[in-house]
């Protein structure tokens, strides 16, 4: 099964909905193989947003990410990555479908609550930035033979 890295963000956590995030991700038959709540370092956000360093938005997405706990996942199941950006809806929520994460609960780009990784390269990046392999579970769901052919 594929794994991706989800993150809901300072601001998500902030307003409660972690819950909602987990139980979207658990009702759309994604299962959680790691999870995490804790203040992401400034040299971890430094290097999981590494490719936007040049940005001049870079300083305050740092200072954003870093302001309080966030609710990091490693998340797996059959096409996990493009599952889990559909859930989250695009990256702007103005263009974010209702039923999903951002559509549902966020207004802003800067504070758009999910974050999920766009490739399988980026995936394993992120996966590797904030977990180590023995924090990540490897089991079976009893509902996965009612999810996959």
């Amino acid at each position: 099964m594929e794994q991706t890295y989800v993150m809901v963000k300072p601001d998500g956590v902030q307003r409660g909905l972690v819950g909602e995030v987990v139980s979207r991700i658990e009702k759309r038959g994604l299962k959680i193989v790691a999870l995490r709540m804790n203040v992401i370092s400034d040299a971890a956000a430094k290097e999981h947003y590494a490719e936007h360093a040049a940005r001049p938005f870079f300083p305050s997405l740092i200072g954003f990410i870093t302001s309080g706990p966030s609710v990091s996942m490693v998340v797996a199941g059959k096409d996990a990555i493009k599952v889990m950006r559909a859930v989250n809806g695009a990256t702007n929520p103005v263009d974010a479908a209702p039923g999903t994460v951002r559509g549902d609960f966020a207004l802003d780009v800067g504070r758009n609550v999910v974050h999920a990784s766009d490739s399988p390269e980026a995936a394993a990046r992120e996966i590797a930035i904030h977990f180590k392999d023995s924090e990540i579970a490897a089991y079976s769901r009893i509902d996965e033979v009612c999810l996959y052919e």
